[in-house]
């Protein structure tokens, strides 16, 4: 099964151009150094209709879906619980509606860490004694290891991220891990025989929770995809800049670029 893989964002939580700053890539001409917040899509056919999944809904949701053109939603995959992840739930509302006329309600497939955040922050969606009318047509479920939607699977990958455990996917012969600081040794044997990996690379300095672009490179080697792209990219990099001192097959990703993936194993 063939379908499309678009990056909504590749920013860090903080996006680029970022607050208060006048660096050289934070006021760069070049829309590739444009970076909203980090999330990811995923198209395919099936059913007589486009299906689609998102793998996170951060702050800047909204603006990446209208850029998209996302006009239904069929699941939301949660990575982890933090704000640049999980804040633009909320603006799944209107596209809740239509599933709700279909007589369902959009699936959000997150950990029992991140379900715990969502229902706190998204009460007057979530609680039982929820009394707000127009509130989002949603149902938290638990990211299992292997999550079915509409044909195709989306394995779980285990990375970590600073302390925490978080949680990558692997859908056919993609796989996208963002916000990783270490990869465990187990989460390698699933990430074999891959034509795209997607890693976060954050800068070249050293950060307690992220990888460096050093670091990225050599999981990258070890690998073996076809294709590799960064993700959740500071505005320490610069795009053009950084693409051009990359090994073959490597590169920055940016907000929009769109690709072909197989789905299917």
């Amino acid at each position: 099964m063939q379908g499309l893989f678009t990056f909504l964002g590749t920013g860090t939580s903080m996006g680029v151009p970022t607050l208060g700053c006048d660096c050289a890539v934070c006021t760069s001409a070049d829309p590739h150094d444009r970076r909203l917040r980090p999330s990811a899509l995923v198209r395919w056919q099936a059913g007589g209709r486009e299906r689609v999944v998102v793998i996170d809904t951060g702050p800047d949701f909204r603006e990446q879906a209208l850029r998209s053109s996302i006009q239904r939603v069929d699941a939301v995959l949660y990575t982890h619980n933090h704000a640049d992840h999980i804040l633009g739930l909320d603006d799944l509302r209107p596209l809740s509606f239509t599933v709700a006329r279909e007589g369902g309600r959009i699936p959000l497939y997150a950990s029992e860490e991140t379900a715990s955040v969502l229902t706190r922050v998204y009460d007057y969606t979530f609680s039982p004694s929820a009394t707000y009318p127009n509130r989002a047509r949603v149902e938290l479920l638990p990211l299992t290891e292997r999550v079915h939607v509409h044909g195709v699977d989306f394995l779980r990958i285990p990375v970590r991220h600073g302390k925490q455990e978080i949680d990558g996917f692997r859908f056919g012969r993609v796989a996208y891990l963002t916000d990783v600081s270490d990869i465990p040794e187990q989460s390698f044997a699933l990430l074999q025989d891959l034509d795209c990996v997607v890693l976060s690379a954050l800068r070249h300095k050293p950060h307690p929770s992220h990888a460096t672009i050093e670091q990225a490179i050599a999981w990258a080697r070890r690998i073996g995809a076809r294709q590799t792209y960064f993700t959740h990219i500071a505005h320490e990099l610069p795009h053009a800049e950084t693409n051009r001192s990359l090994p073959g097959g490597m590169a920055l990703a940016h907000d929009g670029l769109t690709f072909a993936v197989t789905l299917s194993a």
